[in-house]
Protein backbone atom coordinates (compact mmCIF):
# COMPACT_ATOMS: atom_id res chain seq x y z
CA UNK A 1 0.00 0.00 0.00
CA UNK A 2 2.87 2.26 0.73
CA UNK A 3 4.02 1.93 -2.88
CA UNK A 4 0.83 2.88 -4.06
CA UNK A 5 0.33 5.83 -1.76
CA UNK A 6 3.89 7.23 -3.14
CA UNK A 7 3.19 6.49 -6.81
CA UNK A 8 -0.28 8.25 -6.59
CA UNK A 9 1.34 11.51 -4.87
CA UNK A 10 3.54 11.63 -8.20
CA UNK A 11 0.38 11.73 -10.58
CA UNK A 12 -1.27 14.88 -11.42
CA UNK A 13 -4.29 15.77 -9.19
CA UNK A 14 -7.40 14.80 -10.76
CA UNK A 15 -9.91 17.05 -11.41
CA UNK A 16 -12.92 17.84 -9.34
CA UNK A 17 -15.06 16.26 -11.75
CA UNK A 18 -13.63 12.66 -10.93
CA UNK A 19 -13.51 13.58 -7.39
CA UNK A 20 -16.80 13.98 -7.48
CA UNK A 21 -17.30 10.52 -9.11
CA UNK A 22 -15.08 8.30 -6.80
CA UNK A 23 -16.46 9.58 -3.66
CA UNK A 24 -19.93 9.08 -4.92
CA UNK A 25 -19.23 5.65 -6.25
CA UNK A 26 -17.61 4.91 -2.69
CA UNK A 27 -20.26 6.04 -1.33
CA UNK A 28 -22.95 3.54 -3.16
CA UNK A 29 -20.22 1.12 -2.75
CA UNK A 30 -20.71 0.81 0.87
CA UNK A 31 -24.28 -0.01 0.27
CA UNK A 32 -23.36 -2.99 -1.91
CA UNK A 33 -24.29 -5.54 0.46
CA UNK A 34 -27.72 -4.72 1.16
CA UNK A 35 -28.62 -3.98 -1.86
CA UNK A 36 -27.55 -6.75 -3.39
CA UNK A 37 -29.85 -8.79 -0.85
CA UNK A 38 -32.88 -6.29 -1.89
CA UNK A 39 -31.98 -7.22 -5.69
CA UNK A 40 -32.32 -11.11 -4.65
CA UNK A 41 -35.45 -10.72 -2.91
CA UNK A 42 -36.53 -9.48 -6.32
CA UNK A 43 -35.36 -12.16 -8.08
CA UNK A 44 -32.60 -10.13 -9.45
CA UNK A 45 -34.62 -8.19 -11.66
CA UNK A 46 -33.50 -4.29 -11.45
CA UNK A 47 -36.42 -2.62 -12.72
CA UNK A 48 -38.39 -4.69 -10.19
CA UNK A 49 -36.00 -3.53 -7.35
CA UNK A 50 -36.53 0.27 -8.91
CA UNK A 51 -40.22 0.61 -8.40
CA UNK A 52 -40.03 -0.68 -4.81
CA UNK A 53 -37.53 1.90 -4.13
CA UNK A 54 -39.34 5.04 -6.12
CA UNK A 55 -42.38 3.88 -4.39
CA UNK A 56 -40.81 4.07 -0.67
CA UNK A 57 -39.47 7.24 -1.75
CA UNK A 58 -43.49 9.04 -3.23
CA UNK A 59 -44.60 7.53 0.21
CA UNK A 60 -41.77 8.40 2.92
CA UNK A 61 -40.39 11.79 1.25
CA UNK A 62 -41.35 15.00 -0.57
CA UNK A 63 -39.12 13.86 -3.70
CA UNK A 64 -42.21 14.21 -6.25
CA UNK A 65 -42.87 17.72 -4.71
CA UNK A 66 -40.28 18.83 -6.59
CA UNK A 67 -41.25 20.65 -9.81
CA UNK A 68 -37.32 19.13 -11.17
CA UNK A 69 -37.59 15.71 -10.03
CA UNK A 70 -38.37 14.26 -13.42
CA UNK A 71 -35.04 16.34 -15.16
CA UNK A 72 -33.22 15.29 -12.42
CA UNK A 73 -33.89 11.69 -12.48
CA UNK A 74 -33.30 11.69 -15.79
CA UNK A 75 -29.79 13.36 -15.16
CA UNK A 76 -29.44 10.74 -12.54
CA UNK A 77 -29.73 8.08 -15.41
CA UNK A 78 -27.98 9.57 -18.10
CA UNK A 79 -24.41 10.09 -15.69
CA UNK A 80 -24.73 6.56 -15.00
CA UNK A 81 -24.56 5.14 -18.36
CA UNK A 82 -21.80 7.54 -19.15
CA UNK A 83 -19.57 6.28 -16.42
CA UNK A 84 -20.41 2.55 -17.91
CA UNK A 85 -18.92 3.93 -21.30
CA UNK A 86 -16.07 5.60 -19.57
CA UNK A 87 -15.15 3.10 -17.68
CA UNK A 88 -15.47 0.36 -20.28
CA UNK A 89 -12.92 2.72 -22.72
CA UNK A 90 -10.57 2.90 -19.70
CA UNK A 91 -10.84 -0.60 -19.04
CA UNK A 92 -9.92 -1.03 -23.05
CA UNK A 93 -7.34 1.84 -22.88
CA UNK A 94 -5.36 0.07 -19.80
CA UNK A 95 -5.47 -2.98 -21.50
CA UNK A 96 -3.52 -2.39 -24.48
CA UNK A 97 -1.24 0.17 -22.62
CA UNK A 98 -0.41 -2.86 -20.66
CA UNK A 99 0.25 -5.05 -24.26
CA UNK A 100 2.74 -2.40 -25.07
CA UNK A 101 4.83 -1.94 -22.02
CA UNK A 102 5.05 -6.00 -21.87
CA UNK A 103 6.27 -5.83 -25.58
CA UNK A 104 8.78 -2.84 -24.52
CA UNK A 105 7.60 -0.35 -26.71
CA UNK A 106 7.91 2.91 -25.45
CA UNK A 107 4.46 5.08 -25.89
CA UNK A 108 4.54 8.50 -28.58
CA UNK A 109 4.23 11.96 -27.18
CA UNK A 110 2.99 14.34 -29.01
CA UNK A 111 3.83 17.94 -27.91
CA UNK A 112 1.44 21.02 -28.97
CA UNK A 113 1.63 24.36 -28.04
CA UNK A 114 -1.43 26.34 -27.21
CA UNK A 115 -1.72 29.51 -29.46
CA UNK A 116 -1.47 32.72 -27.62
CA UNK A 117 -0.61 31.17 -23.97
CA UNK A 118 2.17 29.41 -24.30
CA UNK A 119 1.19 26.98 -22.19
CA UNK A 120 2.97 23.14 -23.46
CA UNK A 121 0.16 20.57 -23.45
CA UNK A 122 1.71 16.51 -23.61
CA UNK A 123 -0.27 13.86 -24.25
CA UNK A 124 0.28 10.25 -24.63
CA UNK A 125 -1.30 8.86 -28.17
CA UNK A 126 -2.73 5.76 -26.41
CA UNK A 127 -4.78 8.03 -24.01
CA UNK A 128 -5.77 10.15 -27.11
CA UNK A 129 -9.57 9.40 -28.23
CA UNK A 130 -10.05 8.85 -31.57
CA UNK A 131 -12.16 10.82 -33.70
CA UNK A 132 -14.73 8.76 -35.28
CA UNK A 133 -15.63 10.01 -39.00
CA UNK A 134 -18.88 11.66 -39.64
CA UNK A 135 -21.16 9.04 -41.81
CA UNK A 136 -24.05 10.01 -44.13
CA UNK A 137 -26.91 8.82 -41.88
CA UNK A 138 -25.44 10.41 -39.02
CA UNK A 139 -25.63 13.87 -40.41
CA UNK A 140 -28.62 16.06 -40.32
CA UNK A 141 -30.05 16.24 -44.30
CA UNK A 142 -31.34 19.73 -44.67
CA UNK A 143 -35.45 19.70 -46.09
CA UNK A 144 -36.13 17.29 -43.82
CA UNK A 145 -38.24 16.37 -40.52
CA UNK A 146 -36.26 16.56 -37.36
CA UNK A 147 -35.92 12.74 -36.15
CA UNK A 148 -35.86 11.85 -32.69
CA UNK A 149 -32.47 9.93 -31.56
CA UNK A 150 -33.48 6.37 -30.86
CA UNK A 151 -33.56 5.91 -26.82
CA UNK A 152 -35.58 5.56 -24.15
CA UNK A 153 -38.32 8.08 -25.01
CA UNK A 154 -38.83 6.24 -28.46
CA UNK A 155 -38.89 6.58 -32.13
CA UNK A 156 -40.12 8.71 -34.69
CA UNK A 157 -40.22 12.40 -36.02
CA UNK A 158 -40.04 15.49 -33.81
CA UNK A 159 -43.78 16.47 -33.79
CA UNK A 160 -44.49 20.06 -35.79
CA UNK A 161 -46.05 22.96 -33.78
CA UNK A 162 -49.25 21.46 -34.59
CA UNK A 163 -48.47 17.65 -32.63
CA UNK A 164 -48.43 16.24 -36.43
CA UNK A 165 -45.79 16.37 -39.30
CA UNK A 166 -44.26 18.51 -42.35
CA UNK A 167 -44.24 16.24 -45.09
CA UNK A 168 -43.00 15.95 -48.85
CA UNK A 169 -46.46 16.03 -50.53
CA UNK A 170 -49.06 16.78 -46.99
CA UNK A 171 -48.61 18.26 -43.92
CA UNK A 172 -50.82 17.46 -41.22
CA UNK A 173 -51.54 18.39 -37.56
CA UNK A 174 -53.94 17.47 -34.55
CA UNK A 175 -55.46 18.17 -31.25
CA UNK A 176 -57.18 15.12 -29.06
CA UNK A 177 -60.18 15.43 -31.01
CA UNK A 178 -59.80 15.81 -34.46
CA UNK A 179 -56.73 15.61 -37.47
CA UNK A 180 -56.24 18.48 -39.99
CA UNK A 181 -54.35 17.35 -43.00
CA UNK A 182 -53.57 19.70 -45.87
CA UNK A 183 -52.50 18.94 -49.77
CA UNK A 184 -51.23 21.51 -51.50
CA UNK A 185 -52.94 21.36 -55.16
CA UNK A 186 -52.06 23.48 -58.38
CA UNK A 187 -53.59 27.07 -58.28
CA UNK A 188 -56.70 27.44 -59.85
CA UNK A 189 -58.09 23.41 -58.69
CA UNK A 190 -61.82 23.36 -59.06
CA UNK A 191 -63.42 20.91 -56.54
CA UNK A 192 -64.55 18.81 -59.39
CA UNK A 193 -61.24 17.64 -60.35
CA UNK A 194 -60.66 16.49 -56.84
CA UNK A 195 -60.60 13.14 -55.31
CA UNK A 196 -61.28 12.45 -51.95
CA UNK A 197 -63.09 9.47 -50.21
CA UNK A 198 -62.99 8.97 -46.26
CA UNK A 199 -64.39 5.73 -44.59
CA UNK A 200 -64.54 4.79 -41.00
CA UNK A 201 -61.08 3.19 -40.84
CA UNK A 202 -59.79 4.69 -44.68
CA UNK A 203 -58.85 7.75 -46.53
CA UNK A 204 -57.96 8.37 -50.27
CA UNK A 205 -57.17 11.88 -51.17
CA UNK A 206 -55.98 13.54 -54.19
CA UNK A 207 -56.45 14.58 -57.90
CA UNK A 208 -58.33 12.57 -60.00
CA UNK A 209 -56.32 11.04 -63.07
CA UNK A 210 -53.29 11.53 -60.76
CA UNK A 211 -52.00 8.99 -58.31
CA UNK A 212 -53.61 9.68 -54.83
CA UNK A 213 -51.52 11.66 -52.76
CA UNK A 214 -53.16 9.64 -49.43
CA UNK A 215 -54.34 5.99 -49.75
CA UNK A 216 -54.45 3.64 -47.29
CA UNK A 217 -56.10 2.40 -43.66
CA UNK A 218 -55.89 5.05 -41.15
CA UNK A 219 -54.30 5.35 -38.13
CA UNK A 220 -57.56 4.54 -36.40
CA UNK A 221 -61.02 4.79 -36.75
CA UNK A 222 -63.00 8.20 -37.47
CA UNK A 223 -66.61 9.18 -37.14
CA UNK A 224 -67.12 9.78 -41.00
CA UNK A 225 -70.33 11.35 -41.19
CA UNK A 226 -68.85 14.04 -39.03
CA UNK A 227 -64.89 14.47 -41.47
CA UNK A 228 -65.16 16.44 -44.47
CA UNK A 229 -63.12 18.20 -46.98
CA UNK A 230 -62.88 21.49 -48.96
CA UNK A 231 -60.86 23.36 -51.35
CA UNK A 232 -59.21 26.84 -49.78
CA UNK A 233 -57.78 29.18 -52.11
CA UNK A 234 -57.92 27.36 -55.37
CA UNK A 235 -54.15 25.45 -54.06
CA UNK A 236 -54.98 23.43 -50.80
CA UNK A 237 -56.80 20.51 -50.28
CA UNK A 238 -58.13 20.70 -46.50
CA UNK A 239 -59.49 17.27 -45.24
CA UNK A 240 -61.07 16.93 -41.52
CA UNK A 241 -60.87 13.89 -39.52
CA UNK A 242 -63.07 13.74 -36.30
CA UNK A 243 -61.34 10.92 -34.38
CA UNK A 244 -63.63 7.98 -32.73
CA UNK A 245 -61.44 7.72 -29.93
CA UNK A 246 -60.56 11.36 -28.84
CA UNK A 247 -58.28 10.32 -25.82
CA UNK A 248 -55.38 9.17 -27.64
CA UNK A 249 -52.59 10.98 -30.49
CA UNK A 250 -52.06 9.67 -33.57
CA UNK A 251 -48.54 8.85 -34.81
CA UNK A 252 -49.45 9.29 -38.66
CA UNK A 253 -52.15 9.72 -40.52
CA UNK A 254 -52.10 6.71 -42.73
CA UNK A 255 -50.78 3.66 -41.78
CA UNK A 256 -47.28 3.20 -43.83
CA UNK A 257 -46.27 6.63 -43.54
CA UNK A 258 -43.63 8.39 -41.79
CA UNK A 259 -44.83 8.37 -38.15
CA UNK A 260 -43.96 10.97 -34.87
CA UNK A 261 -43.11 10.53 -31.80
CA UNK A 262 -46.15 10.87 -29.56
CA UNK A 263 -43.97 10.92 -26.16
CA UNK A 264 -43.03 14.50 -27.78
CA UNK A 265 -46.50 15.83 -28.24
CA UNK A 266 -47.19 19.04 -26.38
CA UNK A 267 -51.05 20.03 -25.90
CA UNK A 268 -52.02 23.75 -25.63
CA UNK A 269 -53.03 24.76 -22.09
CA UNK A 270 -55.29 27.07 -23.45
CA UNK A 271 -56.81 24.09 -25.37
CA UNK A 272 -56.45 21.83 -21.86
CA UNK A 273 -58.38 24.43 -20.15
CA UNK A 274 -61.45 24.57 -22.00
CA UNK A 275 -61.86 21.02 -21.50
CA UNK A 276 -64.69 19.68 -18.74
CA UNK A 277 -63.18 18.33 -15.81
CA UNK A 278 -63.82 14.91 -16.34
CA UNK A 279 -62.17 14.88 -19.80
CA UNK A 280 -59.33 17.21 -18.45
CA UNK A 281 -58.54 14.90 -15.53
CA UNK A 282 -58.41 11.54 -18.00
CA UNK A 283 -55.98 13.71 -20.50
CA UNK A 284 -53.84 15.08 -17.23
CA UNK A 285 -53.82 11.32 -16.43
CA UNK A 286 -52.66 9.89 -19.77
CA UNK A 287 -49.89 12.49 -19.98
CA UNK A 288 -48.34 11.74 -16.72
CA UNK A 289 -48.71 8.18 -17.61
CA UNK A 290 -46.49 9.22 -20.87
CA UNK A 291 -44.05 10.38 -18.70
CA UNK A 292 -43.36 7.92 -16.45
CA UNK A 293 -43.23 5.15 -18.87
CA UNK A 294 -40.20 7.55 -20.60
CA UNK A 295 -38.82 7.57 -17.89
CA UNK A 296 -39.11 3.84 -16.69
CA UNK A 297 -41.09 4.45 -14.01
CA UNK A 298 -44.88 2.77 -13.42
CA UNK A 299 -47.81 4.74 -14.30
CA UNK A 300 -50.29 6.07 -11.96
CA UNK A 301 -52.48 2.78 -12.25
CA UNK A 302 -49.50 0.35 -11.14
CA UNK A 303 -48.26 3.45 -8.46
CA UNK A 304 -52.29 2.58 -6.96
CA UNK A 305 -52.04 -1.27 -7.30
CA UNK A 306 -48.54 -0.94 -4.97
CA UNK A 307 -50.15 1.19 -2.43
CA UNK A 308 -53.11 -1.17 -1.93
CA UNK A 309 -50.67 -4.16 -1.63
CA UNK A 310 -48.40 -2.30 0.82
CA UNK A 311 -51.73 -1.30 2.84
CA UNK A 312 -52.41 -5.16 2.84
CA UNK A 313 -49.26 -5.80 3.73
CA UNK A 314 -49.09 -3.82 6.64
CA UNK A 315 -52.51 -4.92 7.64
CA UNK A 316 -51.55 -8.48 7.55
CA UNK A 317 -48.06 -8.85 9.24
CA UNK A 318 -48.81 -12.43 10.09
CA UNK A 319 -48.34 -13.39 6.36
CA UNK A 320 -45.66 -14.02 4.63
CA UNK A 321 -45.21 -12.07 1.47
CA UNK A 322 -41.43 -12.91 0.61
CA UNK A 323 -42.41 -15.51 -2.33
CA UNK A 324 -44.96 -13.06 -3.59
CA UNK A 325 -44.28 -11.41 -7.12
CA UNK A 326 -45.46 -7.59 -7.62
CA UNK A 327 -46.23 -6.81 -11.01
Amino acid sequence: MAVISEYEENLDPPSSTKMQCSSSQLGSASYDDLLESLLQQHNQKPLSLLETVVDFLQRRSSLFAEKSVESRISEIFTAAKRRRVEESKEGKADSCTSHVESAGIEPIVEKEKIEGKGISVEEQVTNKPIETPKTPETEATPGKPEEVQNDDDGKGLKPNSGNGADLEHYSWTQTLAEVSVQIPVPPGTKTRFVWCEIKKNSLKAGLKGKPPVLEGQLYAAVKADDCFWSLEDGNTLSILLTKSNQMEWWNCVVKGEPVINTQKVEPENSKLSELDPETRQTVEKMMYDQRQKAMGLPTSDEQQKHDILKKFMTQHPEMDFSKAKIC
